[in-house]
């Protein structure tokens, strides 16, 4: 390999360190309005009344939209059409985010002054804001019931196992929410072409969900909308449904007025109305035998989906095949349910689902571990998958089993052994800081999975042009997780032209095809695998050509660090496009891949729930001051099995970033509320990771077991990066203080 899994400088880098990159914020149009959104600002009610007369006298206000102006759906739901975009008279309040009208004006400032003159009338009723009230269905915050979704595992005799076993645990267990802390906001801008294209700039993760929602909002073909997606200052699962609810808002607005209108958010808002991760409450009762072999699992996981379902019944879908953790369990009697309660909806974010199970089942195995004598690797190691054998839905795993090889990279790189010694030695010597050692050795499904396999594909268009540079463009997105750097190697690697002569473009929804979002770390095997068989098309023309041309055989043609090899001569790349295009060859290709049939039964959870795993291991060293309650992560040694490292240096960063984001999410981010409203609605208060909290080493390790289906063997590694940080690290905390910890975040007064 000439690019693979080296080291290459990052293609956007520049343009994002120089500030010349181009963020939502970051466009203008000439004549462009200002929106600005009315919200209900009470936790559940029924709207009586709406009043924008006063809105309107204000100059420089151009337009007051309510539910009267949309012109098609009034809708959004990428499951369930349960939410409304503007809230109709008559209708239910369902949490303090949702949107009553909006304003377009000649400047922000208008804007916003008009939006405070709207007057509205809302009738209280009582707020339905914990799990358990929710389960008494009275009230009821949406639809039929607040249980509205369940899913299930059922494999084996559970009752048989828990009769047979050696010990038994029982533990309960909750989490809270986070909040995505992207460092830009949402935001979109809207306007019409003289083409009468409805142009949508946003920052997103799936511009098609965008297109698809707009064009059900104004009643528009779909091939009048072209969503454009910016650079994006990150994303983590708050930008996939998210930005419809945003676009949407300016989009009608510029349908309104036919003039451009751009509505950016401040965090403030971002943090009131957008999705966060489900809250959890969830009981376990897991049986083991006493030599450590895990036997069987029961567990019901409570998800608090807030007021709209969004991507709820999809998330739990992948709570449920990720419930038992990275294990064999023969005997599985699993139950997931979602609830609607009237407090900000919750959505993707990175991990979906699966941190709020994983942090349960990795806390029990160092449980087990410590009342059978076993240390808390050999109990993992034990169960840990290995080729030819079945996960928890009974899904047999044929190829890239890398599970044991990252547990053992991960045990000898921390010199575990001598490593265990220094804490036992510190602890003794030290009254009130402790430090504690915490394993978790976790798995995450990479792609879709069964329920989502209409929407697993994805596009890439590949250009070479006459002067040998490359366009690249994908239906995925860069979100800053360094998508566009790893699809320039893949094709650099295919063409054999230099990494700096490919540009990869922007999507666009009216020249890529629909690909799905940019979730579920699916980008390199989906993305990479679309771009490298466009690009494997170019080559195959090229060469066509060329062995009529020099009179040569296919083999006599090699293409390399930007140059041809033909038999005895050497041409640049560049010189080479040249000829091709001179002579009418075909430079331009597209390239479609999309997943293997998966089979599974939805009924009882059995059978390939997706199409491969990442397989990764984590061991945290903290500190914990008795006093305080302060933790602070110390040190970090983790090891992934990604099948093949595309982007090296990209990769690292991955893995460095989900640590720390998972360790914020394990001991100090905190979204607190007053009434069902957010009251940690900024970064004062909702505290998230700085430098200073970042540990002074993170060692990073992967294993290479290839994955056929994916380009040059490669699985994903966005999401699996976070979650194994939170239950490594809230087992280290639990080591450190004896006791073991239930809940996170956990907060010093937890430590106190």
């Amino acid at each position: 390999m000439k690019y693979i899994g080296k080291k290459v400088k990052r293609i956007d880098g520049a343009a994002k360190v120089q500030g010349t990159a181009r963020y939502a914020a970051d466009y203008y149009f000439h004549n462009m309005l200002y929106g600005a959104v009315v919200y209900a600002n009470k936790p559940h009610g029924i709207l009586k009344k709406i009043d924008t007369t006063e809105a309107e006298k204000l100059p420089g206000v151009v337009y007051v939209a309510t539910y009267k102006d949309v012109p098609g759906s009034n809708k959004f739901g990428i499951v369930t059409k349960d939410m409304n975009f503007l809230v109709p008279e008559g209708d239910k309040v369902r949490f303090e985010g949702d949107v009553i009208a909006l304003v377009a004006a000649e400047t922000p400032e208008i804007a916003q002054k008009a939006a405070e003159l709207v007057k509205f009338e809302i009738e209280d009723l009582p707020p339905v804001l914990t799990i358990d009230e929710a389960l008494k269905d009275d009230p009821v915050v949406n639809g039929k019931t607040n249980v509205a979704f369940h899913r299930k595992i059922r494999k084996g005799d559970v009752s048989k196992a828990f009769k047979e076993a050696d010990l038994i645990i029982e533990m309960d267990f909750e989490t809270g929410y986070q909040e995505h802390a992207y460092l830009e906001p949402q935001g979109a801008v809207a306007f019409y072409t003289p083409e009468d294209i409805l142009e949508i700039y946003v920052t997103a993760q799936c511009p098609f969900y965008v297109q698809e929602d707009v064009a059900s909002i104004l009643n528009l073909p779909l091939n009048k909308i072209n969503v454009i997606q910016t650079e994006t200052g990150g994303g983590f699962g708050g930008k996939e449904d998210v930005p419809s609810y945003i676009a949407a808002k300016p989009a009608l607005l510029s349908y309104l007025t036919k003039r451009p209108v751009k509505i950016i958010y401040t965090r403030e808002m971002d943090i009131k109305e957008t999705s966060k991760r489900h809250p959890s409450k969830s009981k376990y009762k897991v049986a083991f035998k006493k030599d450590g072999t895990l036997i069987a699992v029961e567990t019901s996981v409570y998800l608090d989906m807030g007021a709209y379902s969004t991507l709820s019944p999809i998330v739990m879908y992948r709570t449920t095949i990720h419930s038992c953790g990275a294990y064999k369990v023969p005997n599985v009697y699993v139950d997931v349910y979602a609830i609607y309660t009237n407090k900000v909806p919750c959505g993707a974010f990175r991990g979906f689902g699966s941190p709020q199970v994983l942090f349960a089942m990795e806390a029990i195995m160092d449980e087990a571990a410590k009342k059978l004598g076993i240390d808390p690797y050999e109990i993992r190691y034990k169960n840990a998958l290995d080729i030819n054998e079945e996960t928890a839905t009974g899904h047999k795993l044929v190829s890239s089993v890398g599970a044991k090889k990252t547990l053992e990279r991960v045990y000898k790189m921390s010199d575990y052994l001598n490593l265990k010694e220094k804490v036992e030695k510190y602890n003794k010597s030290n009254t009130y800081k402790k430090l504690g050692l915490g394993w978790s050795h976790i798995f995450y499904g990479v792609s879709l999975g069964s329920g989502g396999q209409h929407l697993d594909g994805a596009g890439a268009k590949v250009h070479v042009h006459s002067d040998g540079t490359i366009n690249v463009m994908i239906g995925n997105t860069e979100m800053g997780q360094g998508a566009k750097t790893t699809m320039a190697i893949i094709a650099a690697e295919v063409l054999g032209q230099d990494v700096s002569k490919i540009h990869v473009m922007q999507p666009q929804t009216l020249v890529v095809q629909d690909s799905g979002p940019t979730v579920a770390s699916r980008t390199t095997v989906f993305s990479g695998n679309a771009v490298k068989i466009a690009a494997e098309k170019i080559k195959s023309n090229m060469k066509t050509f060329l062995s009529n041309y020099f009179g040569v055989g296919h083999n006599e043609i090699v293409f390399e660090n930007g140059k041809c090899y033909i038999r005895d001569k050497i041409f640049s790349f560049d010189e080479i496009a040249t000829l091709c295009n001179n002579n009418n060859v075909k430079l331009v290709e597209m390239g479609w891949f999309e997943t293997p049939k998966l089979h599974f039964d939805h009924e009882n959870g059995i059978g390939e729930a997706y199409v491969t795993y990442t397989f990764s291991t984590q061991l945290s060293l903290v500190e914990v001051d008795l006093l305080t309650g302060k933790i602070q992560l110390k040190e970090a040694w983790v090891c992934h099995d990604i099948g093949k490292v595309i982007n090296y240096d990209g990769a690292v960063g991955q893995v460095h970033g989900g640590v720390v984001q998972g360790m914020g999410y394990a001991v100090m981010e905190e979204i607190k509320m007053n009434n069902g409203q957010i009251i940690t609605n900024n970064f004062n208060n909702y505290l998230i990771p700085t430098v200073k909290d970042v540990p002074e080493n993170i060692h990073v390790d992967f294993v290479e077991d290839m994955y056929p289906e994916g380009p040059f063997g490669a699985k994903g590694l966005g999401e699996p990066s976070l979650m194994s940080s939170p239950p490594s690290v809230a087992n280290a905390v639990s080591h450190a203080l004896g006791k073991r910890i239930r809940k996170i975040p956990i907060a010093m007064e937890d430590i106190i």
